[in-house]
């Protein structure tokens, strides 16, 4: 079952034919909440939720077991891989491909045309439980390649164009046009070959 806009108000898709579709819209969540918004040629498969106070752009296509929550802006041309989920409060650009078991924290900024692999793990909190903090996702720049199983300390903010390496632990903010590599993450230029932005 796919759930849209969960614990929302009605929305202004067609509920007679999600019904017929398994899929649910607006479980009685907060007053005042806004009903999902989400634009033309979308695929959104099995056992995903999209919270309520959300808005997507056109040609949004997920995984299966995906969560979206509330607050959280996406724009066109978007990829959602299985099982990932955003924690809320995130903005999403243009031409972003997610691929699957990525975790993005509240707080989280993702620009245009950046590339994330499979099982990226961003975090938002340095102190977790021990000590107050403002909770700082990650800046991903348009044009960065995040390589799989990479991990991120919070408030990290990766440069244009920048390129993560599978892998990589990073603990600080990587510039434009960088490569990350390795445990924790060291940095360096990138080849003239790769200075370019994707194409997604």
């Amino acid at each position: 079952m796919v759930k849209l806009g969960i614990f929302g108000d009605k929305s202004t898709l067609d509920e007679p034919k999600l019904a017929k579709n398994n899929i649910q819209l607006g479980v009685n969540y907060k007053r005042f909440s806004k009903p999902l918004i989400i634009g033309e040629n979308h695929t959104i498969r099995s056992n995903s939720v999209i919270y309520n106070d959300v808005i997507i752009g056109d040609n949004f296509r997920t995984g299966h077991n995906v969560v979206i929550r509330e607050n959280t802006n996406i724009g066109d041309d978007v990829l959602i891989g299985t099982n990932t989920v955003i924690e809320g409060n995130v903005l999403i650009g243009s031409d972003v491909s997610i691929q699957s078991n990525v975790y993005i924290p509240t707080n989280s900024l993702i620009e245009d045309n950046v590339f994330i692999g499979p099982c990226v793990c961003f975090t938002n909190d340095r102190y977790p439980i021990r000590v107050d903090y403002d909770l700082k996702g990650p800046k991903i720049r348009k044009g960065a390649s995040i390589g799989a199983n990479s991990t991120f300390l919070s408030n990290m903010e990766i440069g244009e164009g920048a390129m993560i390496a599978a892998g990589a632990v990073v603990t600080r903010s990587i510039p434009p046009f960088y490569l990350a590599i390795g445990s924790p993450a060291k940095i360096k230029p990138l080849p003239r070959s790769l200075r370019v932005h994707n194409r997604i």
